[in-house]
């Protein structure tokens, strides 16, 4: 025995008719699964690929625009300001040449109170001062930085303590100086 069912199937449903332009007034037969028409209101046609190349340029041209006025703006700054300062009375800015470098070399120095050098580690700041007997002590050299201490030697007597100092060339030969006429003490910074 067979069956016959009394609703339609998907597939025998009478399928929509293509709808056109010409006629909005056609509708589906009522048997189909199709939903009623509308009638497609009329639209101008859209023109793809113009519209971005105009907003692309006016940007180009505003961008060129702001920064030539940035360098009319800069240009008068650095023009008038200066001469502006000399119209109001105030002196021209002195510019200061970059101050030259100065080579730093290493300079044995003999103290005489060896305990005061054992006291001495690499990196510490030391003034180191000349006294002589007939004249007032006189610092050699302000500020110098201790390179070096060397071990001393617990034979020598009196003989002081050797200590490397890194100094400026000229401070070095003040020191070899002062060394060879007066008795050459430190003092920590």
């Amino acid at each position: 025995m067979s069956r016959t069912s009394a609703a339609p199937s998907p597939s025998s449903a009478t399928p929509c008719p293509s709808f056109s332009r010409t006629s909005p007034q056609a509708s589906p037969p009522a048997s189909s699964t199709c939903p009623p028409s509308r009638p497609v209101p009329p639209f101008p046609p859209l023109r793809v690929g113009r519209g971005s190349g105009r907003l692309r340029r006016a940007v180009r041209r505003r961008r060129r625009a702001a920064s030539a006025a940035l360098a009319v703006v800069a240009a008068a700054l650095a023009v008038g300001g200066t001469e502006a300062q000399a119209s109001r009375g105030a002196p021209q800015p002195v510019v200061k040449p970059p101050p030259a470098a100065v080579r730093m070399v290493s300079a044995p120095v003999r103290i005489a109170d060896a305990a005061t050098v054992r006291l001495l580690r690499p990196g510490d700041r030391v003034d180191v001062v000349a006294a002589e007997r007939a004249q007032q002590p006189r610092v050699v050299a302000a500020g110098a930085r201790v390179a070096e201490v060397p071990r001393t030697d617990e034979s020598v007597g009196d003989g002081g303590a050797l200590v490397v100092l890194s100094v400026p060339r000229d401070t070095a030969r003040a020191l070899v100086g002062a060394g060879a006429t007066a008795r050459l003490a430190v003092t920590l910074c």
